[in-house]
């Protein structure tokens, strides 16, 4: 699946949403930078095709088809929208995604689902109390249980604070596993993608050296009768 955003804008002078042109992908996570409080969440809504932008365009595998947009993407933890009430536990937002996702939602299979994330520790601790990072990864995780999920929106996971890194580690995981992700954040969260980049080019040249400069084994045949190999 591949999302392009063709010089979407919103409001009146795009006051909503300046133009912005991106695109995201199946197997790559996607970081794109739209500041201020309201920006990020109206970014996220128009490429998950929940809100129809004033300027540009929004194609799904090159078709403009916002109901297909809101079948295969996830809006995940974006502002007054799809954000989890703050007071409410992990257990209980994973128990309320569990059911809409038609798993079992009980206690312990709750409980079962957070130690397989490496958070049932913080099973009872409010969901806006939680690691930044770990709140991430139970929503990211959570979002793509439901049925016909193919890629998740990422809405603004620095404004929990916490290492940019940490979160941006997460997106990169779950896209790995063949999710597009488009991860929504601030300026200051743009060298974080840039950072992973030249890691991940520098190891790809590493492993290609070691790959290249392996010594080539020739293999040992018995000889067959006459002499030849």
């Amino acid at each position: 699946m591949r999302v392009v955003l063709d010089a979407v804008g919103k409001g009146r002078r795009e006051h909503a949403l300046p133009v912005t042109s991106a695109a995201f992908e199946s197997g790559r996570a996607t970081l794109v930078a739209a500041e201020t409080e309201q920006r990020p969440t109206v970014l996220g809504l128009i490429a998950s095709g929940r809100m129809r932008p004033d300027t540009g365009r929004v194609e799904v595998d090159g078709r403009a088809d916002a109901s297909a947009l809101r079948r295969r993407i996830a809006l995940v933890d974006a502002p007054e929208v799809s954000e989890p009430e703050p007071d409410v536990t992990l257990a209980g937002v994973a128990a309320e995604e569990l059911m809409f996702a038609g798993r079992r939602s009980d206690p312990v299979a709750v409980r079962r689902w957070l130690d397989e994330q490496g958070l049932g520790d913080e099973a009872s601790v409010p969901v806006s109390n939680v690691d930044p990072a770990g709140r991430v990864r139970a929503l990211c995780e959570l979002a793509v249980l439901r049925t016909g999920v193919e890629g998740i929106v990422l809405v603004s996971p620095d404004r929990h604070g916490g290492e940019p890194a940490a979160w941006w580690a997460v997106a990169e995981e779950v896209a790995g596993r063949g999710y597009a992700v488009l991860v929504i954040a601030g300026q200051a969260s743009q060298g974080v993608a840039r950072t992973s980049l030249v890691e991940r080019a520098r190891n790809e040249r590493v492993e290609t050296r070691r790959t290249v400069g392996r010594p080539r084994v020739r293999r040992l045949t018995t000889p067959t009768k006459g002499g030849r190999a």
